[in-house]
């Protein structure tokens, strides 16, 4: 199988389960690679994504590290026998890797759930406002790279009209309601829109109104993406160098509890309506 120069968040997510369960089976690189019949190089090449694992050997591994959890290796199958090109793949070399991983994490999550204190989430975006978006970026983006990065923000809403759609819930702070981002008529239409796709079964808009004070977390954009299974769950975090992915157990908890805390926290659906049309009748 051939090797990656710069493998997908996805692939080295693959590739680090395999080795968390090697390490947790206190299995070498040595025995693991002679289970496969490869040298330790290549076997270290395919635990961190450089080199691809099929499913015939992820399942040979799992059962020589006695992993007994079925739907576990199960999901990590499915994850090694997706080859299809995902949509994203037309904008690799045009836009930063990070932003289509956030596309391919998306996509594959069983549900999603997102944590957003200074804009609308980004799958709820309209395009003039995710253009004010992008254009408040530091230091300043091109129009061609702001174009790309609307295209393919537009794109992302793919999972929302899918056979399956995928189930999503967004909690906003009433702050970042009020941020006029692309001024007064473009915010009025982002939010007009915010509500019209809060009625469909799948999505949930939260406000949390400013009246709760602080919060866990305050300042940071969230993302946490449910997998096929717990073990499978990603946290992707917004930072000032591009998106931040993490998996580990305490990460995962952290953040989980901070999710928590927001529902508990949160207006209902209907009342989260009420606050934002509220708002777009002030503006």
């Amino acid at each position: 199988m051939p090797t990656r120069t710069t493998p997908t968040e996805r692939q080295k997510r693959l590739g680090a389960e395999l080795r968390k369960m090697r390490l947790a089976a206190g299995a070498t690189t040595e025995y693991a690679a002679s289970l496969l019949g490869i040298d330790r190089t290549r076997l270290s090449n395919m635990e961190s994504g450089i080199r691809p694992f099929s499913p015939e050997r992820i399942r040979t591994l799992a059962c020589n590290y006695a992993c007994v959890e079925e739907g576990y290796v199960d999901a990590l199958i499915d994850m090694a026998g997706k080859k299809e090109r995902g949509w994203w793949e037309r904008h690799r070399g045009t836009l930063p890797s990070g932003l289509l991983d956030i596309a391919e994490l998306e996509w594959h999550a069983v549900r999603v759930r997102t944590a957003q204190v200074m804009h609308v989430p980004g799958l709820l975006q309209t395009e003039e406002y995710a253009r004010a978006v992008f254009a408040a970026v530091l230091p300043p983006l091109s129009r061609l790279e702001i174009e790309l990065r609307v295209a393919h923000r537009m794109e992302r809403q793919q999972v929302f009209e899918r056979p399956s759609p995928l189930p999503y819930v967004a909690y906003v702070h009433e702050a970042a309601l009020r941020m006029p981002y692309g001024g007064t008529r473009a915010t009025r239409q982002q939010l007009e829109h915010m509500v019209a796709q809060s009625e469909h079964e799948n999505i949930d808009v939260r406000v949390i109104p400013t009246s709760k004070g602080g919060f866990p977390g305050a300042g940071h954009a969230l993302l946490y993406a449910d997998g096929a299974v717990p073990q499978l769950d990603t946290v992707q975090l917004d930072s000032a160098h591009g998106p931040e992915f993490t998996h580990a157990e305490a990460q995962l908890t952290k953040y989980r509890a901070h999710l928590d805390w927001m529902d508990a926290a949160a207006l209902d659906p209907e009342a989260s309506r009420d606050v934002i049309r509220n708002i777009t009748r002030e503006m």
